[in-house]
C-alpha cells in the first residue's frame, strides 16, 4: 500500500493550518506518526487522509501492492480509523455493535466477535448499552473496531485517550500483533502512543 500527499494544504477561513506537503506513507516502513503540539493541524491532516475531511489545496492518492490507484469510491474497505471524537452508537449494546460494525467491515482471520469481546475486557458489560460506559470503556471499543478490522490501512487520532494504565498495555499489545504488515499512522504527541512508529512527520514543518 502507498498513501501519496501531492501539495496538501489545509485553510480555516484565512488562517493557514498547514501548507503544501509533500509525501508518501508505504507499507514498507509500515507505521508513521504525525507529531506536533496540541491545535497543530495532526488530527486534521489524519481526517483528510481518511476522506473525511477535504484539502483547501492538493489531492490524496491511493496505490495498492500492485500500484493501481485505488478508486474513491472503493477506499472504504481499506481504511479503519479511530479517533477520541469518534462516534459510537450509544443505544446498541457492545455485542450488538460489533455485530452491525463488522457486518460491513471484514473481521481480521482468527478473530471472532466473543474473541474480541473477550480481549476487550468488557465481557461482562457486553450486554450493556455502550451509552452506559465510561469514557475508557468507550475508548476500547474505539480500537477494536479499528484495529480487527481487516484493512491494510489503520490511521490512529490519540489512540490512548482516557486510557488507564492497564488500557494502555492493552493498546500496545494490540499493535504488536495486529498492526504488523499494515499501514499504519498514528496522530499524537505522546510517544507511549506511537512508540512503534519507524518514520514521524512533524507538521509543525508546513506552516
Amino acid at each position: 500500500m502507498k498513501i501519496t500527499l501531492g501539495h496538501i494544504s489545509k485553510r480555516f477561513q484565512r488562517h493557514w493550518i498547514f501548507k503544501d506537503i509533500n509525501y508518501s506513507f508505504t507499507s514498507a516502513v509500515g507505521a508513521y506518526a504525525l507529531l506536533g503540539p496540541n491545535g497543530c493541524g495532526k488530527s486534521t491532516l489524519l481526517r483528510i487522509i481518511s476522506g473525511m475531511q477535504s484539502p483547501s489545496l492538493g489531492k490524496i492518492h491511493f496505490y495498492n501492492d500492485n500500484d493501481g490507484e485505488i478508486p474513491v469510491n472503493e477506499l472504504f474497505s481499506y481504511i479503519s480509523f479511530c479517533a477520541p471524537g469518534q462516534e459510537l452508537v450509544e443505544e446498541l449494546t457492545l455485542r450488538e455493535f460489533f455485530d452491525f460494525h463488522f457486518s460491513f467491515k471484514r473481521l481480521l482471520p482468527s478473530l471472532t466477535i466473543d474473541r474480541i469481546i473477550e480481549m476487550t475486557g468488557l465481557k461482562e458489560a457486553a450486554d450493556k448499552p455502550i451509552g452506559d460506559y465510561s469514557s475508557g470503556m468507550k475508548q476500547r471499543v474505539k480500537l477494536a473496531q479499528a484495529i480487527f478490522s481487516d484493512t491494510p490501512i489503520l490511521l490512529l487520532d490519540e489512540p490512548c485517550t482516557n486510557l488507564d494504565q492497564q488500557g494502555m498495555e492493552q493498546y500496545r499489545e494490540w499493535i504488536e500483533l495486529y498492526g504488523k504488515g499494515r499501514l499504519v499512522i498514528v496522530a499524537s504527541n505522546d510517544v507511549r502512543e506511537y512508540f512503534f512508529c519507524r518514520e514521524h512527520l512533524t507538521i509543525e514543518d508546513y506552516k
